[in-house]
């Protein structure tokens, strides 16, 4: 038996994205980001509420990035996604994090997280009483602890979590169970 559960966002899995940027001061500020993704094969998209001190530095400095929070950073992951940046401006610090430049954006790299997009401003456009930030992703940089012998991403060494929207839960990433664009080939005959 189905039910009938009215309007809301039953996307899940949705992917913990930490997205990192510098003030005008040159404090670094880092968000979690809920709602936002791929959005082509060079851009990320993300929707951002008119307020956040996030958007602003992303307007001031038309770079930011994007990191994949992962099960052993969880606490600080969720934490900056508590926090505003508008009312504590160190928020970035008490979570013990460490953070480099970019080479390639004027952005910062939390070391801790795995992997890193390093993306340029390519659009900033309201939709839906949000605003839809589009970047170019110009960079992914990666600890080599999460590569595999050929030197691509292995997911499952990523422990990516996501998030449940439904129960407000952080969920680890389990192991690959099927080949994409191969376990359905038996149903193309």
């Amino acid at each position: 038996m189905r039910k009938d559960l009215g309007a809301l966002p039953a996307v899940f899995p949705m992917p913990v994205l930490m997205v990192g940027t510098y003030g005008e001061d040159g404090k670094v500020n880092v968000m979690n980001v809920a709602w936002g993704g791929i959005a082509g094969m060079d851009k990320v998209v993300l929707y951002l509420a008119k307020d956040r001190k996030t958007l602003k530095n992303i307007r001031a400095k038309k770079a930011f990035t994007v990191a994949l929070a992962d099960e052993a950073h969880i606490k600080e992951a969720d934490f900056l996604g508590t926090a505003s940046g508008n009312t504590m401006p160190d928020k970035f610090a008490k979570t013990g994090l460490h953070a480099v430049k970019s080479s390639k954006v004027d952005a910062p790299i939390i070391e801790e997280f795995p992997l890193t997009m390093e993306c340029e401003l390519a659009e900033d456009a309201e939709m839906f009483g949000e605003i839809r930030i589009v970047g170019t992703i110009v960079n992914v940089n990666v600890d080599e602890k999460v590569l595999d012998e050929n030197g691509k991403v292995d997911a499952s060494k990523l422990n990516a979590v996501m998030f449940d929207q439904f129960r407000f839960g952080y969920y680890k990433v389990g192991e690959k169970f099927a080949q994409a664009w191969n376990v359905g080939k038996d149903l193309m005959k």
